[in-house]
C-alpha cells in the first residue's frame, strides 16, 4: 500500500507525506514540500523492497566498520578454513582496518576513502617479509595490497548480501594494483640440489628437508603440506608408495597425489618417530601446533646462495620438472590441482621443447635412410 498526504501548515505552508506499507518492511514515511517529490521517493523505495534489495538507512547510521569486522570475525571466519594458520592472518588484516577505520559509519565507507587507505597500506613497512633481515623495511607488494583489499571486500560482501546491512559492496568500485601473476620462478639442477643438502645437513630439524622433498614430489602449497594430518596418508609398503590427501585445498577441492622413493622414505621413517600426542605430521615441540620452520628456510636460502626465491616457486619447480619431463598440461593441472588450464599455460613453452625434441628424435630415426 502506498499514499500521500497533503498537509497544511498553520502558517500555511503545503508539504506532501509519503507512505508506504509492504509486508516484510516496517512502514516507511518520509515529508516533502513537493507532491513529485513524493511520488519520485516512493517509486524509488517501492521498487527496491518489492525487489529485495531495499537496504534500511538506519543501519548505515547505526552500524560502524568496526561492527561489521567483529561480526565476520564471530561469525564467518571460524568456517571459512580449517586452517588455522590461514584464519589468524585473515582476522589480523582485518584488525588493520578495524583500526584504521573502525570507529567510521557504514554511510562513510565510500570508495575515496577506501582508495586512500589502499595507498596508505601500500606505503607501510611488511612486517611479514621474508625476503630481507630487515623486514621493516620491505614495502608491501601490490599483490599483497591487493590480498587485503579482497579480505576487506568479502566482508562488505556478507553486510550487503547476508545482513543487508548496506546497499552495495562500496570496494567494487577501488581500482586493484595490476600485477605479474606470470611468474615462473623454478629451481635449476643445481640450485635443487644445493637447496636439498642445506635443507638436510643445517637445519636444527630433519622437518624442513621433508617438507621440501614433499613440496618437490608433489607440487603442493606449503599450507596444504603443513596442514597435513597422519590420517590424510596411506602407505603402501607393498609398492613402497605412499598417497597423500589433500582436503579443501585453497581452490575449495580435495585431491591426491601418491609419490614413491625419497618422499616415501622420509615419511615412513618419520611414522616411526611420531608424536603420540598429535595427529600433525608438522608437529611442533608441544604437539599442539605446527612446527614454525620460517627461519630454518630462510637459513637453508642462504647457505645455497638462492636468491629471489619463494617457498611457493618450489610448486612452480615441480611444474617445470614434470613438463621437461614429458608431462602434458593436463596431466599438469591434475597433479597440482589447477582448477582452469590458464595457471598451467605458463608451462606450455616447457611442453613444447619436450614435444618438439620428441619429434626431432622420431624424424632423425624415420628419415635417416632419405639422408
Amino acid at each position: 500500500m502506498k499514499e500521500i498526504k497533503k498537509r497544511q501548515k498553520k502558517n500555511g505552508k503545503i508539504s506532501y507525506t509519503a507512505c508506504i506499507r509492504i509486508k516484510g518492511y516496517k512502514t516507511l514515511t518520509a515529508t516533502f514540500e513537493r507532491k513529485t517529490d513524493a511520488q519520485i521517493w516512493i517509486a524509488e523505495n517501492e521498487s527496491a523492497m518489492k525487489t529485495g534489495k531495499y537496504i534500511d538507512k538506519s543501519d548505515l547510521i547505526k552500524h560502524t566498520l568496526g561492527d561489521v569486522i567483529d561480526r565476520y570475525i564471530d561469525e564467518k571466519l571460524p568456517y571459512r578454513t580449517n586452517n588455522e594458520r590461514y584464519r589468524k592472518e585473515f582476522e589480523n588484516r582485518l584488525l588493520w582496518w578495524k583500526d584504521k577505520l573502525g570507529k567510521h559509519l557504514l554511510k562513510d565507507i565510500t570508495p575515496k576513502i577506501l582508495a586512500k587507505y589502499r595507498d596508505i597500506l601500500l606505503k607501510e613497512p611488511n612486517g611479514n617479509a621474508t625476503k630481507t633481515k630487515d623486514r621493516n623495511k620491505t614495502k608491501r607488494s601490490f599483490a599483497t595490497v591487493n590480498k587485503d583489499l579482497g579480505r576487506l571486500s568479502t566482508v562488505l560482501t556478507t553486510a550487503c548480501n547476508e545482513w543487508e546491512w548496506i546497499k552495495e559492496n562500496p570496494m567494487f568500485k577501488v581500482e586493484k594494483f595490476k600485477v605479474d601473476n606470470e611468474r615462473t620462478r623454478f629451481l635449476t639442477k643445481e640450485e635443487q640440489a644445493k637447496l636439498l643438502n642445506a635443507c638436510k645437513e643445517h637445519s636444527t630439524t630433519p622437518l624442513l628437508y621433508m617438507l621440501v622433498v614433499l613440496a618437490l614430489s608433489t607440487g603442493a602449497r606449503r599450507g596444504e603440506l603443513l596442514n597435513l594430518k597422519w590420517n590424510d596418508v596411506r602407505f603402501n609398503d607393498k609398492e613402497k608408495n605412499v598417497t597423500l590427501y589433500f582436503m579443501k585445498t585453497k581452490n575449495g577441492t580435495n585431491r591426491d597425489v601418491t609419490i614413491d622413493k625419497l618422499g616415501y622414505e622420509l615419511l615412513k621413517e618419520h611414522s616411526k618417530v611420531r608424536k603420540i600426542n598429535t595427529k600433525l605430521i608438522f608437529a611442533g615441540m608441544t604437539g599442539k601446533n605446527i612446527y614454525d620452520l620460517r627461519k630454518q628456510w630462510e637459513k637453508a636460502l642462504r647457505i645455497a646462495d638462492i636468491e629471489d626465491f619463494r617457498f611457493h616457486d618450489l610448486r612452480h619447480t615441480t611444474a617445470s620438472n614434470l613438463a621437461m619431463n614429458g608431462a602434458s598440461l593436463r596431466d599438469i593441472a591434475e597433479i597440482l590441482g589447477h582448477k582452469t588450464m590458464q595457471m598451467t599455460k605458463r608451462y606450455s613453452h616447457l611442453t613444447k621443447k619436450y614435444t618438439t625434441k620428441v619429434l626431432q628424435e622420431l624424424n632423425d630415426k624415420q628419415f635417416s635412410s632419405m639422408t
